[in-house]
């Protein structure tokens, strides 16, 4: 799989590191507080795992499946929920960790849905920032990369379902885009 990337933006090692450097802040910033990690799936499932064994103290996880993509590489402007959060949030800390925010569209809209759920807390963390694109500006407390205006796979983010699991996050040869 690794050489179908025409270029490795974010190696396995770096994302190794940072991931640990977030873990720490999150520990220190939550102490003796009731933390709920809410991954956003699917791309989020590889940064949430990773992210929550560097977290110190204790959490819970939960994950919730929303639609913003369709099977291209853009897009679609329709969120729909697929699967909603099994716990609830109310009087909680949760931080919502996704795999990309660029547009800030879906994520705002699920900030608006858990608002509505009363945490004693809301907060951001994304593994990967595009504020290139972003429409709507959000408070992002933890951010693992800020990243150019590439289409990019792995670590969670994919092309037509494919490339979720490189270690490292790349660039897709162009080529490949075209031809599926």
């Amino acid at each position: 799989m690794i050489q179908d990337l025409a270029e490795v933006l974010i190696s396995e090692e770096a994302i190794a590191h940072r991931i640990r450097e977030l873990g720490a802040a999150i520990s220190r910033d939550y102490v003796g507080r009731e933390l709920v990690l809410a991954g956003v799936l699917r791309g989020a499932s590889f940064f949430l795992a990773d992210l929550a064994r560097a977290i110190s103290i204790p959490l819970t996880i939960d994950f919730i499946s929303i639609s913003s993509y369709g099977p291209a590489t853009k897009a679609s402007g329709v969120v729909g929920i697929r699967k909603d959060l099994d716990e609830s949030i109310s009087g909680r800390d949760l931080l919502v960790v996704e795999d990309i925010v660029d547009t800030g569209l879906t994520l705002s809209y699920l900030l608006k849905i858990f608002r509505a759920r009363q945490p004693s807390s809301l907060q951001i963390c994304t593994f990967l920032d595009r504020k290139v694109r972003r429409i709507i500006d959000l408070p992002i407390a933890y951010r693992g990369f800020e990243i150019p205006e590439q289409f990019i796979v792995g670590y969670g983010l994919d092309y037509n379902q494919r490339y979720r699991n490189l270690p490292c996050i790349g660039v897709l040869r162009p080529e490949l885009m075209a031809e599926r």
